[in-house]
């Protein structure tokens, strides 16, 4: 009998310990991808360091609404004239893609995008909220130079950054809100300990 609970008290210390393992392991692969938590704030504040933590702000969000996605929730739309979620994702790597072209002061010029995966796509728009929100921390560039760019056969237009604030990254923002209220639909919903006020996981 008493062999019988040691074996026991060894099997269940076994299974707490690769629990443990296993936790530690998704711990390091959340952590893989930027805006798991938010970067510190700058130490003063200047046009550029506000922008910049705006655009944090989306990262951390971004993350939380796109963590742990499955394949159900990416198909899933409200109704028939939604997008889906997998959809929405596509738009806000767009989005994105204006907000990294304007810091980095290039022209978006249109075209198809190559095919990605899901990871793909949220690997690459993490790191173009990262790119955006170091150029802008960095003192190299001024707002007033990072303007918004569009270049077509048939007509070239520009923006100043103010459209960059009340566009793509309010527009941003306001489809991670979809993604995370479908998510919530599809039977999956956002990590409750994830907290946008101190842009943490909360333990």
């Amino acid at each position: 009998m008493k062999l019988f609970s040691v074996l026991i008290l060894f099997m269940l210390c076994s299974c707490s310990v690769f629990s443990q393992d296993s936790n530690d392991s998704a711990s390091e692969e959340g952590n893989s991808l930027p805006y798991y938590e938010i970067p510190d704030y700058p130490e003063s504040y200047t046009a550029e360091s506000v922008a910049a933590r705006m655009i944090d702000g989306l990262g951390f969000r971004y993350y939380w609404a796109t963590e742990g996605l499955r394949s159900e929730d990416l198909a899933f739309k409200p109704n028939e004239d939604a997008r889906t979620t997998d959809q929405t994702i596509d738009h806000l790597f767009g989005l994105t893609n204006v907000i990294v072209n304007s810091v980095k002061q290039i022209p978006n010029s249109g075209g198809e995008r190559p095919e990605m995966t899901f990871d793909e796509k949220r690997k690459a728009t993490l790191e173009n909220i990262k790119t955006a929100s170091e150029l802008l921390k960095s003192g190299d560039v001024k707002l007033e130079d990072c303007k918004i760019v569009f270049t077509s056969p048939n007509r070239n237009s520009e923006y100043p950054f103010w459209n960059n604030i009340n566009g793509p990254i309010a527009d941003a923002i306001w489809h991670c809100g979809q993604v995370v209220s479908f998510r919530r639909s599809s039977g999956n919903p956002f990590n409750s300990k994830a907290s946008v006020f101190t842009g943490k996981l909360r333990q």
